[in-house]
């Protein structure tokens, strides 16, 4: 082959070569955006194409800065793996390479707001050429809850430029949340006369955006009742989110255009003595308002719109005129209310007082003067005895006697009465009330007291009485309603009957009291020892030397007898007869001695000796 023919071969190799990579070019393809919130972890996916092997590669990664300037984080290829030093992103990458699917991975952790960049993916092929690609990373950050705050104080309708409202805020949201306003579920535009919305924007050091929105307006009687709150919608990964603030309400100053009065308590029928509580109020609101009520020629200054009138009377019925004054626009402004208070006069019986004999027909009214109409009943001790104005009691008695309490009350009002006593006296002969036990036992020394209760008019002389006629001395004796209660008191020194003797014009009448008298013995311990008589008292011990002196006596005479017997002197006996046919190596004459405070006896022997009583 001469050097012609090898040249135009290499010619053709040549052009085959140039041919070939004209046609085989690596080619990259990325999403142009990945999304993903703050502190988690993005991954970007870069996919290529080439005929070459794996080591015939060359992957490096960029990212571009807020300048545009394009900066290595990762080179790769086939000896080496390598990640850059000294980036924000050195220890927070890794990438991974799938030959068989020809895809790129980078992992960027923790992802920060400051990471939201585009990242740049070049692939490089020995034959292939070069090729890149590019995706933006976008961070986000879900914001605070919002907040809203309006204004304490009230706001008039008659304002001439827009009033602030209240004011939203929320804070650390990326990208920058937005903040929209709402009155009853409607939202409000801005920039106009009767509106404004100031927004302003704070870029935190953190990177986060804070939000502030400011609502001012001319405020219509309407705004009253209104909610107003913010909407706040911020960005996600994938979407948009909203969130809403609580609802407030706004004072409204707006002025009345009518005024109204009315009773608030008593709620009914008002009687006299009752307290009453007028509301004054317009139909407006304003701070302003001056409130007066009037009766007649009488002025009243209400506080708070309120007027209460205390323990009313008849005298105050009417009409009440409440005028009210705007201090701002000083409009006038009235209203009017009609107070009627119920009365019900002293109740009025006839007669007071009743005097009447036994077996008459006792017959008494009670009335009281009222505005509504009333109900009358009778009362005797707490018990009802009759209904009606005319209380009528046939046929009296001594029963009958006592006070009546006539009750006159309103039934449609609570608590309203009167009250009014009518006292009966009941004439006639004494009648005493026997009590449960007239015949008595009682202990000789003891007092015993007798009790003795008459009926009658006019009142019973009392006299007490013993069985032979002896008038007794009353302890005491008082006037009841009831009758005349009598008391007396006697020491029962043996039985006895006593008399209760009860008398006036129309009688007398007697109740006999028989009291029987107890005899009660105490026995007294005694002693038998020498040393307790010796300590007995001055008058026992007086009585026991009386005794001895008689004992000795009787021993003499004892002795005198004995001797003229012997001697034959007495009874014509020799005196060589024994008087008994055993001699007692003493003589025993004994002699008894009882003492008042002793049970036991002593017996003397004659002379002198102490001798034990048998037992009886």
């Amino acid at each position: 082959m001469d050097a012609r023919h090898s040249a135009c071969l290499l010619a053709g190799l040549v052009f085959l070569l140039h041919g070939f990579t004209a046609w085989a070019v690596v080619e990259v393809s990325m999403e142009d955006r990945v999304e993903v919130l703050k502190g988690e972890t993005a991954q970007i996916t870069c996919m290529f194409t080439s005929d070459d092997g794996f080591g015939a590669l060359t992957i490096q990664w960029f990212y571009v800065s807020k300048t545009g300037e394009k900066h290595s984080i990762y080179y790769q290829d086939a000896t080496t793996q390598m990640v850059e030093r000294s980036t924000s992103f050195t220890d927070r990458i890794m990438v991974n390479v799938t030959v068989a699917t020809r895809e790129v991975v980078l992992t960027i952790t923790d992802v920060q707001i400051k990471d939201q960049l585009e990242f740049i993916c070049l692939v490089k092929s020995l034959t292939d050429g070069v090729s890149e690609g590019r995706t933006k990373l976008l961070v986000f950050e879900r914001p605070d809850s919002p907040t809203i705050e309006g204004v304490q104080t009230g706001i008039y309708v008659y304002e001439t430029t827009p009033s602030k409202i209240g004011s939203c805020e929320v804070k650390n949201g990326f990208p920058k949340p937005n903040i929209t306003w709402y009155r009853n579920n409607a939202p409000i535009q801005g920039d106009s006369d009767e509106v404004k919305i100031m927004p302003s924007t704070t870029i935190e050091s953190s990177g986060l955006f804070s939000v502030r929105s400011e609502l001012s307006l001319k405020v219509m009687k309407e705004d009253k009742d209104a909610q107003f709150y913010c909407k706040v919608t911020y960005l996600v990964p994938g979407g948009t989110r909203m969130t809403e603030t609580n609802r407030i309400n706004i004072t409204v100053y707006y002025p009345s255009t009518a005024v109204n009065v009315w009773v608030e308590s008593p709620k009914g029928k008002i009687k006299e003595g009752d307290s009453i509580m007028f509301h004054c109020y317009g139909n407006g609101n304003t701070p302003s308002s001056v409130y007066i009520i009037k009766h007649g020629e009488k002025e009243y200054a209400v506080e708070s719109n309120t007027l209460i009138l205390e323990n009313v009377t008849r005298l105050q019925n009417g009409y009440y005129e409440c005028n009210s004054m705007d201090m701002e626009t000083y409009e006038e402004l009235s209203g009017n209310t009609t107070v009627f208070v119920h009365y019900l006069e002293p109740a009025v019986v006839l007669p007071t007082n009743i005097e009447i004999a036994q077996g008459e027909e006792l017959t008494a009214t009670c009335n009281a003067l009222s505005s509504l109409q009333t109900h009358t009943a009778w009362f005797k001790n707490g018990r009802l005895v009759s209904f009606g104005h005319t209380l009528i009691v046939k046929d009296v008695t001594f029963d009958t006697a006592g006070a009546y309490t006539c009750v006159v009350t309103v039934p449609e009002i609570d608590g309203m009465e009167e009250m009014e006593t009518l006292r009966v006296t009941v004439k006639g002969a004494p009648q005493i009330m026997k009590p449960e036990h007239t015949d008595l036992e009682e202990s000789v020394a003891n007092t015993v007291e007798l009790t003795c209760h008459v009926r009658g008019f006019p009142s019973p002389q009392i006299i007490w009485t013993t069985a032979d006629g002896k008038i007794l001395e009353t302890t005491s004796q008082n006037e009841m309603e009831d009758g005349v209660h009598s008391m007396v008191s006697m020491e029962v020194t043996s039985d006895l009957t006593a008399f209760c003797n009860a008398s006036n014009e129309y009688g007398a009448d007697a109740l006999a009291f028989n009291i029987k008298a107890i005899v009660r013995i105490t026995a007294a311990a005694t002693t038998t020892s020498t040393s307790t008589l010796s300590s007995s008292t001055e008058s026992n011990g007086v009585i026991i030397a009386v005794i001895i002196i008689c004992i000795l006596l009787l021993a003499i005479l004892g002795s005198v007898l004995y001797f003229l017997y012997k001697k034959g002197k007495i009874c014509g006996r020799s005196g060589k007869q024994d008087l008994t046919k055993e001699k007692s190596s003493k003589d025993n004459i004994v002699v008894e001695m009882k003492s008042d405070n002793t049970e036991d006896a002593v017996l003397l022997g004659v002379n002198g000796e102490k001798l034990l009583r048998s037992p009886q």
